[in-house]
């Protein structure tokens, strides 16, 4: 099956924690993972930026809610435990518990409130959660969204520049990927006719002990 978004993985999770006993995050991970029959590709699935598997992102999320709600709660770095609430909420036997679930319980609205406070400048609010999509998640797809947007605009500075803006850009890249120490050490840009091609000079090492001339060729290549 899919992986379940964090919501449905709300009941489970307190399910487990039925006994009343202290629960290893980590554990509640694996079992919860066998509950809904996940494949290991689907248990390795990551987020966009590749920090964290999804599915454990999910369950985190599911129980940082029901945390809020005062149906769980961590005794303990890295475990979690069922609270009287928590109970009470399981003895009316739910056929689900999702985030309108939670609304029922103050405490939760209070950190709903707070959490989707906008700001007067931002045109679109980014970070509210979607009921599939757990906040990091929201923030993240933002984030990679921002970022092709920024690289396709520098790429297309670059393909307007001139060529010996790009032959300094080259010898700066190359020293900042630590070849030569400071850029007046490392390269120099070459240019102008006679150079057979070579568009640049960089040094291997501070010492000096090998150079590599490069080409900028066509920036369209």
């Amino acid at each position: 099956m899919a992986i379940p978004d964090y919501q449905t993985v709300m009941l489970p999770l307190l399910s487990l924690a039925a006994d009343g006993k202290e629960h290893r995050f980590r554990d509640a991970i694996e079992e919860l993972a066998l509950h809904f029959d996940l494949t290991e590709d689907e248990r390795k699935e990551l987020l966009p930026s590749g920090t964290q598997a999804t599915f454990n992102n999910r369950v985190g999320w599911a129980r940082t809610y029901m945390k809020k709600a005062g149906l769980l709660e961590s005794p303990r770095r890295g475990y979690f435990k069922i609270t009287e609430k928590g109970m009470q909420a399981l003895s009316a036997k739910p056929e689900t518990i999702n985030v309108k679930f939670l609304e029922q319980y103050p405490e939760f609205l209070e950190f709903k409130t707070k959490s989707n406070t906008k700001s007067t400048t931002a045109e679109v609010d980014t970070t509210l959660p979607t009921e599939d999509r757990t906040p990091q998640e929201v923030i993240e797809d933002a984030y990679v969204t921002i970022r092709s947007g920024l690289a396709s605009d520098l790429l297309d500075q670059i393909m307007q520049s001139s060529p010996s803006f790009f032959e300094r850009l080259v010898v700066d890249l190359l020293v900042r990927m630590g070849y030569g120490g400071t850029r007046r050490e490392a390269g120099k840009a070459v240019g102008g006719s006679g150079d057979e091609g070579i568009d640049g000079i960089i040094n291997e090492d501070r010492l000096v002990h090998d150079q590599t001339a490069f080409s900028g060729m066509d920036r369209c290549s």
